[in-house]
């Protein structure tokens, strides 16, 4: 099995994620060799497990400090409060463009497709998310389909934890195949 032995993943959060839909693919990309960076435009950030708020997770940089150029893919984990706080960050919203322009993958999983939106990079793409952020999703000019995962072109998108192992191996697969033209924006 190949590795991504020379891949950087960013994980971009902000507090208020949902635990499982963060630890488990930064834990399935080290596995597969990647180097995964927690970015956070916060300076601590907590986790949501069962109703109630977790342990603090390490940032390993700060989103100031942190270059798009310097990674393969980005990932967004879910939770009600992670993307809603990132979509009204300007920087994060930028950080998160780039992805797109470059044509890197990018993960998003449950709320996580909130945060994407605000790129205006939508228009077009078929995507699934959690149920409630569907009718934001269309608006945004999005097909949406209730499917465990959905790939379009390099954009892999899931509607809940229970679907983090298909996630997994597909985002896994999206960056080992790297750049996909049909991502870019520009």
């Amino acid at each position: 099995m190949p590795t991504l032995n020379d891949k950087f993943v960013a994980i971009l959060t902000e507090t208020g994620f949902e635990e499982s839909e963060l630890k488990s693919p930064k834990q399935a990309l080290e596995e597969v060799g990647a180097t995964v960076h927690v970015i956070s435009p916060a300076k601590s950030i907590k986790g949501w497990k069962g109703g109630n708020w977790t342990e603090e997770v390490k940032i390993d940089k700060p989103l100031s400090d942190a270059n798009p150029a310097d990674y393969h893919a980005l990932m967004i984990p879910g939770g009600v409060i992670n993307p809603d706080k990132l979509r009204t960050n300007t920087d994060a919203i930028d950080f998160i463009q780039s992805f797109f322009e470059a044509g890197k993958p990018i993960g998003a999983i449950c709320h996580g497709p909130q945060a994407l939106i605000e790129t205006g990079a939508l228009e077009g793409r078929e995507m699934t998310s959690w149920p409630s952020i569907k009718t934001d999703l269309i608006n945004a000019g999005v097909a949406w389909t209730d499917s465990e995962y959905v790939c379009d072109s390099a954009l892999v998108t899931a509607r809940k934890p229970d679907d983090l192992p298909a996630f997994n191996k597909k985002l896994i697969e999206e960056i080992r195949e790297g750049v996909h033209e049909e991502q870019k924006t520009l």
